[in-house]
C-alpha cells in the first residue's frame, strides 16, 4: 500500500510532490505529513518536480521519498516505527524501518540544497538518525548523547543541513545501534552534483539508468518474524534492501544504456559484489567521485562494512546476466550452519532401518546440497528454501544476495518492468554432447617426463654448520 497522504498531495502519482506555492501559509507553518509505503516492489523513479532537473535514482524493492519545497528549503518527513517486511513471497519479518518499510525510503537532493528533516519516533525506545558520509554541522551528525540527546517514542526531531558535496550516502540510528540496525533501521541518501544548464561534471557521468540498494542481514530462525539482535556475525539471511532472492528485483536495462549501481554496506562483513557478462569501473566511493586516472575495468568490487561503491558499465551484452555477492554462503537462504558434510557417506543400511519406522524418510547431502532445491520439501511457516528460484532450464538454486542484470534490444527508456525471460539465439546455449569422446592429447604423452628428474647423490651428505668463533665477536664476520 502507498498512502498518498502528504499534506501537500493533489492527488495522482508520487512524482506529484508540488511546489511551495501551492501550499497555504497555514501548510508551510505545519509538519508535513509523512508519506508511507509498504509494497515491496520497485516503485518508479520520482523526477523531481521542482529545482534544477536530474536523472533519478530507482531503488531496488523501494522508493525515493517525496519533499516539499518551504521558502527554499526541501522538507522531508520520517518516521521511524515498526514495520512488516515481505523479504520474499510467503516470508514476512517484523523489522524497525522508516516511513512503513525497511530500509527506509531513498531521500534525493541537489548538491548546495538545504534540506530539512523532520524525524518522528513511533518506536518502543528512543532514536537517533546519522547522516553517514554527510558533511554537516557537528550538532546534526545524529550521535545519541554524543551530539544531541535521543529522540524519546512519540517526539519529533528536526535536523538541517546543506547538501554539500555529491555522492551516494546513507542514513542509520546511532542510539541503541546493535538493536536498531539489527532490526533493519537504514536508508539511502543520494547527492546528485549541482550543475549549470547543459554542464557536465568532470567526474560524474551522465548515465541512462541508475539503481541503488543497500546490503543487510539477520538472523531469523525458520517460522519465526523477529530477527536475534545479539548476533554478531552468523547470519542466516543475507539480503539486498531486506529481500532475499528470489524476492529480490531485477535490474532490467536497455542494450548499450549506460548504467550506475550504487551500494551500500551495513552488514557486519564485507562483500564481494560480482557482475556476470560486463565489466565496471568503480567512479564512486564514500568520500565521493573517485580520480578518472584511479580507474580501471573490474567485475568484482569487494564493499566493505560502512562504505559506498559507485560502479558504472555500458550494458553492451544482451542476456540474462547474475549478479551477486560472490561469498557463496551468502547467496543461500536460512541456512542450517551445524549440519554436517555427508558427501560419500553411504547410508544405504541406516535408510533401510529408518524406513522401516519412517516410511517418507530421505536421505540428503550425500552428493551434495542440490537436493535441497529438487525436492521441495515441507517447510515451516512464514521461511523460503534454503537453495530455490526456478529459471527457463530448472533451478537456480540460489536465495539470498542474488539477482539478474536483464539487458533487452528495444528496452524503452524509463521502462523497468520484467521483460522475462531471454529469449537465447540458436546455437548459443551450452548443450549435452552425445557424440563418441575424442581420446585427449595430453594421453599421448603421458610416457615422456615434462621434466628430468633430480639424480640423487650415491650417499647421503651431512651438512656441516661453523659457528661463530669467540663469544665477544658477536655477528661480526657473518
Amino acid at each position: 500500500m502507498f498512502s498518498r497522504r502528504h499534506f501537500l498531495g493533489r492527488g495522482g502519482a508520487i512524482a506529484a510532490a508540488v511546489s511551495a506555492a501551492a501550499v497555504s501559509k497555514v501548510a508551510l507553518a505545519a509538519l508535513p505529513e509523512p508519506v508511507l509505503q509498504t509494497r515491496p516492489d520497485t516503485m518508479p523513479p520520482l523526477l523531481p518536480p521542482n529545482g534544477q532537473a536530474y536523472n533519478p535514482v530507482v531503488t531496488l524493492n523501494g522508493w525515493t521519498l517525496p519533499w516539499r519545497m518551504n521558502q527554499g528549503v526541501k522538507e522531508f518527513h520520517l518516521v521511524a516505527e515498526p514495520v512488516v517486511r515481505e523479504m520474499a513471497p510467503g516470508f514476512k519479518a517484523h523489522l524497525w524501518g522508516y516511513n512503513g518499510q525497511s530500509p527506509g525510503p531513498t531521500i534525493e537532493v541537489v548538491e548546495g540544497d538545504r534540506v530539512r528533516i523532520f524525524v518522528s519516533n513511533k518506536l518502543p525506545e528512543h532514536t537517533s538518525v546519522h547522516w553517514h558520509g554527510q558533511r554537516l554541522p557537528n550538532g546534526m551528525d545524529g550521535v545519541n548523547g554524543l551530539t544531541q540527546p535521543g529522540i524519546q517514542p512519540g517526539k519529533t526531531f528536526v535536523y538541517e543541513f546543506v547538501a554539500r558535496r555529491p555522492g551516494t550516502f546513507m542514513y542509520h540510528p546511532h542510539a541503541d545501534e546493535m538493536t536498531q540496525m539489527a532490526m533493519g533501521m537504514m536508508g539511502l541518501w543520494i547527492t546528485h552534483p549541482k550543475l549549470d544548464k547543459g554542464a557536465k561534471h568532470p567526474l560524474i557521468d551522465e548515465v541512462d539508468r541508475d539503481f541503488c540498494f543497500l546490503l543487510n542481514a539477520y538472523d531469523i530462525e525458520p517460522g519465526a518474524a523477529t530477527p536475534k539482535i545479539m548476533t554478531m556475525l552468523d547470519f542466516n539471511l543475507w539480503s539486498w534492501n531486506s529481500r532475499i532472492f528470489p524476492g529480490i528485483a531485477p535490474l532490467v536495462v536497455g542494450l548499450n544504456d549506460r548504467v550506475r549501481i550504487r551500494v551500500g554496506n551495513l552488514t557486519m562483513t564485507n562483500h564481494p559484489i560480482h557482475l556476470h557478462g560486463h565489466e565496471f569501473t568503480v567512479t564512486g566511493t564514500d568520500g565521493g567521485p573517485t580520480p578518472k586516472g584511479s580507474r580501471w575495468p573490474e567485475v568484482t568490487t569487494d564493499i566493505a562494512v560502512g562504505q559506498m561503491r559507485q560502479v558504472d558499465f555500458i550494458a553492451n551484452e544482451e542476456g540474462d546476466w547474475a549478479f551477486h555477492c560472490h561469498k557463496s554462503h551468502h547467496t543461500m537462504n536460512a541456512m542450517g550452519h551445524d549440519v554436517p558434510t555427508l558427501i560419500g557417506v553411504d547410508h544405504r543400511d541406516v535408510v533401510r532401518r529408518i524406513t522401516q519406522l519412517v516410511p517418507d524418510y530421505m536421505v540428503m547431502g550425500e552428493r551434495g546440497m542440490a537436493d535441497m532445491a529438487e525436492m521441495e520439501m515441507p517447510l515451516p511457516d512464514n521461511t523460503v528454501p534454503m537453495m530455490t528460484g526456478d529459471g527457463p532450464f530448472g533451478s537456480v538454486e540460489m536465495g539470498g544476495m542474488f539477482s539478474l542484470l536483464k539487458v533487452r534490444k528495444g528496452q524503452p527508456r524509463g521502462d523497468y518492468k520484467d521483460p522475462g525471460w531471454y529469449q537465447h539465439p540458436p546455437g548459443t546455449v551450452a548443450y549435452e554432447w552425445t557424440g563418441a569422446l575424442a581420446e585427449p592429447a595430453r594421453f599421448k604423452a603421458e610416457g615422456v617426463a615434462a621434466t628430468q628428474p633430480i639424480t640423487r647423490p650415491a650417499r647421503d651428505v651431512e651438512v656441516q654448520v661453523r659457528k661463530p668463533g669467540g663469544a665477544s665477536r658477536g655477528h661480526a664476520g657473518h
